[in-house]
């Protein structure tokens, strides 16, 4: 195998595996869009297995704008999801946890050195 072939080779890989990006790209997006019908993304993807390098070109061209919105939305979407669960999962802040130990100190519940416990234990989680 010669050195031109070699490049030859890899050329057409990085221009093959960088159509498969864009070929499910294309296909995330179709299905992630919510402005077409069933129909009209059933006619996207028909035209993409018969005619796929034409199509995701004229696709990219079309919906670019409308690729790089979804892509924007999902990722707002999904760091709200994070920021939901982060939130869920720290629990309370150490001010909410030192006012329900003073409260169950003053209805005789814990004792002060729980209290001081629990006070000392939130404010050492929040440093």
């Amino acid at each position: 195998m010669s050195f031109w072939n070699v490049v030859w080779l890899i050329f057409v890989s990085f221009v093959f595996i960088s159509y498969l990006f864009i070929l499910f790209a294309v296909v995330r997006d179709i299905f992630r869009e919510n402005k077409h019908s069933g129909v009209w993304k059933a006619v996207w993807l028909v035209f993409l297995v018969f005619v796929p390098f034409l199509t995701a070109l004229v696709y990219m061209v079309l919906h670019s704008r409308d690729i790089a919105e979804n892509d924007a939305k999902a990722a707002a979407a999904a760091q709200r999801e994070v920021d939901s669960y982060i939130r869920q999962a720290a629990g309370r802040n150490p001010a909410a946890e030192i006012a329900t130990g003073a409260q169950l100190l003053a209805d005789g519940t814990i004792t002060q050195e729980e209290f001081e416990t629990l006070k000392a234990r939130s404010l050492a989680a929040s440093a």
